[in-house]
């Protein structure tokens, strides 16, 4: 389990509070997170290479500046407080990030990342073009931003999408995977959960089974600052812990030649949804600042 859950400060590099990548864990090729932490005003440089990424604020805000264009981003207090703006970065270009100086705990920027074949243009994307979707209904209601997802914003292979789970919630259910490239049904999808939670004393619980063929055993508390990687399998539930609202952040890519997010649930537990239709959303969503609601 060790090689797939890092928990907080165990995947710290360099300047980055979390990076894991395909050169520093074993068996992993389509995805990358890195997690910046920067005081008022302080800078970071770095240069894309052969990946594409955004620079999403977790909490702060700051100038980003691509090849020399100069991107602002507002960013937000946490990421509980609704969606964030963001910045497309392309592959093979220069960047600097530079934190506002004005905020005393300075910013905190998640950078995930995917190798790409091609170049396309740096982005801003305005948190008013972030669609905000209510997924779900009763305890497993949960809320979506699709800044990054496959059908809401162009990219080359990178797929990224955040979830709030409000307390005692469930999410990530039904268990599904995205493991095997099934035109039309499943893509072949690696996927990285990184997780906040909204209370420094909450925790939540993310699980990971495989199947006969590729087995893998996960169950994981998770909190502030932890990752989970999912290399193949069943994946979901993640679990809220009454009291303490969950956030994670999915970061996705693979091999396949169409960019696509498509899925199958566990037949086990695939009748879940459709308990959905006679349930009503978790009243308590959406949660922050929203631009669009859906079922």
């Amino acid at each position: 389990m060790s090689r797939w859950y890092h928990p907080a400060g165990s995947a710290g590099r360099g300047p980055y509070a979390v990076e894991l990548t395909p050169s520093t864990v074993g068996g992993w090729r389509w995805t990358s997170l890195r997690v910046l932490e920067l005081g008022p005003g302080e800078t970071h440089t770095f240069g894309s290479g052969a990946e594409e990424l955004f620079v999403l604020p977790l909490s702060g805000g700051g100038t980003i500046v691509v090849d020399g264009e100069r991107f602002e981003l507002a960013g937000r207090p946490d990421v509980f407080s609704g969606p964030s703006d963001t910045v497309y970065v392309p592959r093979d270009a220069s960047v600097t990030v530079i934190a506002a100086g004005h905020d005393a705990d300075g910013a905190r920027f998640a950078l995930p990342a995917a190798p790409c074949t091609n170049r396309l243009a740096a982005r801003y994307v305005g948190v008013d073009d972030v669609a905000v979707e209510i997924r779900g209904a009763g305890n497993a209601t949960r809320q979506v931003h699709n800044f990054g997802s496959a059908d809401t914003f162009e990219a080359d292979r990178l797929i990224a999408v955040e979830v709030i789970t409000p307390a005692g919630n469930w999410s990530s259910y039904p268990p599904h995977k995205h493991d095997e490239d099934l035109p039309g049904e499943e893509s072949e999808l690696e996927e990285i959960y990184y997780f906040e939670v909204s209370d420094p004393a909450g925790f939540g619980f993310h699980r990971v089974y495989g199947t006969d063929d590729r087995p893998i055993d996960v169950l994981a508390e998770v909190r502030t600052g932890d990752v989970v990687l999912v290399p193949h399998g069943w994946h979901g539930p993640s679990v809220a812990a009454p009291g303490y609202h969950l956030y994670y952040l999915n970061v996705m890519a693979g091999p396949g030649a169409t960019r696509e997010w498509l899925i199958s649930d566990d037949p086990a537990h695939a009748w879940v949804r459709d308990e959905w239709a006679a349930q009503d959303p978790d009243p308590r969503l959406p949660m922050g600042r929203t631009t669009e609601e859906q079922r």
